[in-house]
């Protein structure tokens, strides 16, 4: 059953918690994934390349503000989003034949 942090009194509850909230991360994930395919649809159609670097920027300037505006690390949470950002490129790129 679903609880915040503060309701849970066991590690039982913690780490079933823990692994509701990944789950949840994963069906995020998989949806900004499906976004990423379509992207390289419609890039291709209008002769953009796969790697736009402003675009990039941009992406890991909101994963930092949005990280500290929910009190988390801006800097931590950016390079995860860089890791992620690399894949989708490279996926991108192979989608494109950019490779």
């Amino acid at each position: 059953m679903a609880k915040t942090a503060a309701d849970c009194t066991t590690m039982a509850e913690i780490r079933e918690n823990i692994d509701r909230v990944d789950r949840a991360l994963m069906a995020l994930f998989a949806e900004r994934w499906s976004f990423i395919g379509r992207a390289a649809e419609i890039k291709a159609g209008l002769g953009i390349p796969a790697d736009v670097p402003e675009r990039v920027r941009e992406v890991r300037d909101n994963a930092h503000r949005n990280a500290e505006a929910l009190g988390l690390d801006g800097a931590f949470y950016e390079g995860i989003w860089a890791e992620l950002i690399d894949c989708a490129i490279a996926h991108e790129k192979a989608l494109l034949g950019e490779e």
